[in-house]
């Protein structure tokens, strides 16, 4: 009998690799399981019915959040219905938007359904607000500031103005500009998000005089506009609008990112058509 055998026939590594067998199929069934707790359950694209899983869903699972709070998974299907429709009953065939593309909430204006509640600091104050609620910052006196100039569309026509910069407490920068609407256009007051912006400025001085004369505050702006290329100056009177004076919500951000981003495509007919 050889050494470290348990009968004529097995041994001890023969049962090692047993084991790690049943351990390993046992961590693939838990952790495909426990990645049900995000997006699940699977919903078939053609009917629109619950798909078959391989593994059951696992039990609920309450977790404590830092501001005490608890969450459990996991949640259950609260799925908006989907504002589009296949173009053939194939899996995976190209879906048009119903109604409005710009409020479809789908292909580039798709977005997540997070928290109705702000992004907090470790503190608990929101992260993102505007100037006004947070006197410790301001624009720099090298860089143009923002407010008071006009917001052009990609028709190149004005759609409003500059009232406000909103700004990330935790890495201090812009993240939207707070625009105000002309009365035809509904006289309401929207976000801008940053990365959707481009500020065009005019310098009265030479460039001599801007590398060496001393910053002074507002004087980089003089002439400026902001320009927004994905969606035309008529279509930001619907941009979703927010429900406080002084804080975004996760999911106010999702919605007016994703009308911006949805600009790029269904702004005009013409976008979807091809280059060529």
């Amino acid at each position: 009998m050889a050494t470290g055998a348990i009968t004529e026939y097995i041994d001890v590594a023969q049962l090692a690799l047993y084991g790690f067998w049943i351990f390993f199929a046992g961590l693939v069934v838990y952790l495909q399981r426990e990645s049900m707790r995000e997006g699940y359950p699977l919903v078939t694209e053609v009917e629109g019915k619950i798909g078959n899983e391989l593994f059951p869903p696992p039990e609920a699972k309450k977790f404590l959040l830092h501001d005490g709070r608890t969450i459990s998974v996991p949640l259950p299907v609260n799925e908006p219905e989907l504002k589009a429709t296949a173009v053939d009953g194939w899996p995976g065939a190209p879906i048009e938007p119903t109604g409005d593309p710009m409020l479809a909430g789908v292909g580039p204006g798709a977005y997540a359904l997070r928290e109705d509640a702000p992004e907090r600091m470790l503190n608990g104050e929101p992260m993102i607000v505007p100037l006004r609620a947070e006197p410790s910052f301001s624009v720099a006196a090298q860089d143009a500031d923002p407010r008071g100039m006009e917001v052009v569309g990609a028709d190149g026509k004005v759609a409003g103005t500059v009232t406000e910069c909103w700004v990330d407490r935790a890495e201090p920068q812009i993240r939207y500009l707070e625009v105000a609407l002309p009365a035809q256009s509904g006289g309401r007051t929207v976000l801008l998000p940053m990365n959707f912006a481009r500020i065009a400025i005019r310098h009265p001085f030479s460039i001599i005089d801007a590398l060496l004369a001393p910053a002074q505050p507002g004087r980089y702006s003089a002439g400026g506009k902001v320009h927004v290329k994905s969606i035309l100056a008529s279509q930001f009177k619907d941009v979703p609008g927010i429900a406080s004076h002084d804080q975004v919500t996760k999911l106010e951000e999702e919605r007016i990112t994703g009308y911006y981003a949805a600009g790029t495509l269904y702004a005009e007919p013409a976008r979807q058509e091809p280059f060529l």
